[in-house]
């Protein structure tokens, strides 16, 4: 076989239907695409996302900036230096809230600013690591309390069987 003799398949290759050539034909005058409508006129082609004069999905959405993760945990901070000045040796968040120290229904973490001169018992939702090693430096200790709910969903695998 030589390339001149290369050809398609028989009947694989079909001309196209050439419409529009004035109304005595099958495809003449209004060409197939019918009368009046959008879809006669331009062949019907519109804009991407073109909802019939209706705005348009991508125009109604609000425009905000970034997400806000669902799973995010709040804490009040407190500073050693306000632990320092209630000169209690227990310390929970329902003492904090009582003395006024933080708010109440929220998550309290221990954060390390300051000093402490006395041993502390701190009972707290977190505490942050420069905090942890001043209260143990004082004699005093750490009681992480658990949060009434998971952080975070599982990573991997379907959330509705039991992994």
């Amino acid at each position: 076989m030589r390339i001149d003799e290369l050809a398609p398949a028989p009947g694989s290759k079909k001309r196209r239907k050439r419409v529009g050539r004035g109304i005595g034909g099958r495809g003449g005058k209004t060409a197939g695409a019918g009368t009046k409508g959008q879809q006669s006129r331009g062949r019907g082609k519109v804009a991407r996302g073109f909802e019939g004069g209706q705005m348009p999905l991508k125009q109604r959405v609000p425009k905000l900036k970034g997400f806000n993760n669902p799973f995010r945990v709040e804490y009040y901070a407190v500073n050693l230096d306000a632990l320092e000045e209630l000169g209690a040796s227990e310390v929970t968040p329902e003492i904090l809230v009582a003395k006024g120290v933080a708010h109440k229904g929220t998550f309290v973490k221990i954060l390390g600013r300051g000093t402490l001169t006395k041993a502390v018992n701190v009972s707290a939702h977190a505490v942050s690591k420069s905090a942890e090693q001043a209260i143990t430096a004082a004699g005093g200790t750490v009681t992480l309390l658990p949060l009434p709910f998971k952080i975070r969903p599982a990573a991997k695998g379907n959330q509705f069987t039991n992994r």
